[in-house]
């Protein structure tokens, strides 16, 4: 995934409303005003978040006659999560490195850790 379809999609996400909307898409197609049930705020402004998540490329939307269902896209989602499995390494040796500090300390070793 390019940067910008990257940035495109972290900043769709970074919004609570457009969160929920993915997550009631992970259980199955919904259209717009399913999709609005749950939010206090007008259809146009669930249509302004749909967009946004479109553009990133999170979600489709269909044609239906005269319904138009969303649909989740799993690409960016699983390009998203390549990118954080990177820093979920780095996350998990600086974990280990900590806790082997701390089982150090704990057996008496006090180790050549950082000082406070």
């Amino acid at each position: 995934m390019s940067t910008d379809r990257l940035s495109a999609a972290f900043a769709a996400l970074a919004d609570p409303t457009r969160r929920a909307i993915l997550a009631r898409l992970a259980m199955g197609e919904a259209t717009v005003g399913q999709l609005a049930e749950p939010f206090a705020m007008s259809l146009p402004a669930v249509s302004k978040h749909l967009k946004v998540l479109e553009r990133a490329g999170l979600i489709t939307r269909g044609r239906e006659a005269q319904w138009r269902p969303c649909r989740i896209e799993p690409g960016p989602l699983k390009d998203v999560a390549g990118w954080l499995e990177h820093y979920r390494r780095f996350w998990d040796e600086s974990f280990d490195r900590l806790d082997q500090y701390l089982q150090q300390l704990q057996e008496g070793g006090g180790g050549d850790g950082p000082r406070q």
